[in-house]
């Protein structure tokens, strides 16, 4: 295959798996060894093992982190400071895509951004959704609701009133009935703490942010 060849196939495609090139009489050898060349020439960039995108300027969609983030941990869900600033709920803009897996934490530095995998247990995976991107692109990413659920779990002192203020938490952007039934499902003293919490904050919300 040439690198023209590449382009053809998987211009349009974000990302792309080895297996995408693998289709008819071709040696897998060679397309490794094909890729191996071009990811040291910097004209593809590896993500991880057999998960590819194309260097600009030959592709044609930037790869949104979300989508990467996904493609990186099949299976795992976008949650934390990442979907409460997707849905709006908190001010701040976040660098670092954080993502739940039920595999091994750790993290990522790559030429399309940073990347960090935190595992939560199997049974606490949902609350997210798949939501669309724009330009064709879509990831699982967790309601603001759960986001703030997995980030407390995650957190140390999560729970506490004054973490919880230091967040400036947009609760136009959260459900609190949603926040309850959430907190409930997960069925942990620190969860139920959050979501009474954040009640609170929310009805005393005109009091404290003046202070």
């Amino acid at each position: 295959m040439k690198f023209q060849d590449l382009v053809a196939v998987v211009a349009d495609e974000p990302v792309f798996d080895t297996g995408l090139l693998l289709a008819g009489p071709v040696s897998p050898a060679q397309i490794q060894r094909q890729l191996s060349r071009w990811v040291r020439t910097e004209r593809v960039l590896q993500l991880r093992r057999g998960l590819y995108a194309l260097a600009p300027p030959w592709r044609k969609r930037i790869p949104h982190p979300f989508l990467v983030a996904n493609r990186l941990a099949p299976g795992a869900y976008v949650s934390g400071f990442s979907a409460l600033a997707f849905a709006h709920a908190i001010p701040e803009h976040v660098a670092e895509v954080t993502s739940i897996t039920s595999g091994r934490p750790h993290r990522r530095n790559l030429p399309l951004g940073r990347f960090s995998f935190r595992h939560l247990k199997a049974e606490l995976h949902f609350g997210y959704r798949q939501v669309d991107l724009g330009g064709g692109q879509q990831a699982f990413v967790a309601t603001a609701e759960k986001a703030l659920l997995d980030l407390v779990h995650l957190q140390p002192g999560g729970d506490d009133w004054a973490y919880l203020q230091e967040l400036r938490l947009n609760f136009e952007a959260l459900r609190l009935e949603a926040l309850d039934a959430l907190a409930s499902r997960c069925g942990t003293p620190k969860l139920l703490r959050t979501a009474r919490h954040v009640r609170q904050l929310a009805e005393a919300e005109p009091e404290w942010r003046t202070l």
